[in-house]
């Protein structure tokens, strides 16, 4: 297949997916690929009344785990932390209080920074574990939309709502209670508020103009309005009680600033080949063909699972968020649905681009 049908071939499926469904407002991809090319940059759908621009800042979700997680890797290369430090050296004591109980035994000051990296530290994880009691935290977002929630206030609320699941380090449970306190550790290390961290090490020298922490103000404002995201088809985009996400999912970028940023992190200017090597290493199994580690998900081959040429390395969100990066081809796909409960649609577009520049290179 030619570069040109290949790039026919992935947009028309692109603006297909977006048309058909009624539930997706507006959706955007980007493909990056030197080797083969290509470059495209779509976008499908309105948003404010508006077409949505292939250029317009959106909603990261758990694409953002992977800046975190980077934050932290910069740390330990500064050897300001350790990933086996335990997560009690850098947190306030009463926010630690029976933090990890399992079966009558606390297990707090067990968990180390890896841990919480890796999803491996037992913690529930709030917005995915069903409460004791009373309303989930998706009912708390939808129904209280003026509500602000700390990162504190997040972390106590699951642990009066919450179980852990086992000790630590001896399981997978993904968990965006771990990277609430991964956020205040990076606070606590750096003396700087989390977004302010952000805008120091990532978005300012790789010069991400229109990347930003939620409510707050990038480098510069860009001339599209944020895309308009979606929990069970309502828009929330204006609701404060998005601050709910904080480190783990609470950033907004474009698909060309993602860019900016995974091409540094491929080519080893944000991070050693070494630390690299390090955060994909020590992982845990997320789905079959799929693992997890420091802040990095890895499509894996498995035979009659997961094909050998889908093996790309970055995250995805439950917004069907994603960004990742393809070894074999050179090429980077980036992107997002925009809406909740949409993380295996924007998994199946990004392995359906895969398909089709395989038929190009092949």
């Amino acid at each position: 297949m030619k570069t040109e049908q290949a790039q026919a071939s992935i947009e028309a499926h692109f603006r297909r997916l977006v048309q058909k469904n009624a539930n997706l407002h507006n959706a955007y991809l980007l493909v990056q690929s030197d080797k083969l090319g290509i470059r495209l940059e779509l976008a499908e759908g309105t948003t404010g009344g508006m077409p949505a621009h292939a250029r317009q800042p959106y909603c990261m979700a758990s694409v953002s785990k992977l800046f975190t997680s980077v934050l932290i890797g910069m740390l330990f290369e500064q050897g300001l932390l350790s990933y086996e430090d335990p997560i009690s050296k850098y947190l306030d004591s009463g926010l630690l209080d029976r933090l990890h109980v399992h079966k009558g035994t606390d297990y707090t000051h067990d968990i180390r920074i890896k841990h919480l990296l890796n999803h491996k530290s037992g913690l529930p994880c709030f917005l995915e574990d069903k409460p004791k009691q009373g309303k989930s935290i998706l009912d708390l977002l939808l129904g209280e939309p003026s509500r602000l929630w700390t990162p504190q206030a997040m972390i106590e609320w699951s642990k009066a709502h919450l179980k852990a699941h086992f000790p630590p380090g001896q399981g997978f449970h993904y968990t965006d209670t771990g990277y609430h306190l991964l956020g205040l550790i990076i606070e606590n290390v750096t003396a700087r508020p989390f977004h302010e961290a952000l805008h120091h090490y990532l978005f300012e020298p790789l010069g991400m103009k229109h990347s930003s922490f939620f409510r707050k103000e990038p480098i510069e404002r860009s001339e599209y309005p944020l895309a308009h995201l979606y929990v069970r088809n309502t828009n929330i985009t204006d609701y404060n009680s998005l601050s709910l996400l904080y480190a783990g999912g609470g950033l907004v970028s474009t698909s060309q600033d993602m860019h900016v940023f995974m091409k540094a992190l491929v080519h080893h200017r944000l991070l050693a080949a070494s630390t690299i090597e390090l955060m994909k290493k020590d992982c845990g199994r997320f789905f079959p063909g799929i693992d997890y580690g420091y802040g990095v998900m890895m499509f894996k081959h498995v035979p009659l699972i997961m094909p050998a040429k889908y093996q790309v390395w970055g995250n995805a969100g439950s917004t069907g968020s994603f960004m990742f990066y393809h070894p074999a081809l050179d090429t980077y796909i980036i992107g997002s649905l925009n809406h909740f409960r949409y993380h295996q649609k924007g998994i199946r577009l990004m392995l359906h681009v895969i398909g089709q520049l395989h038929k190009c290179a092949g």
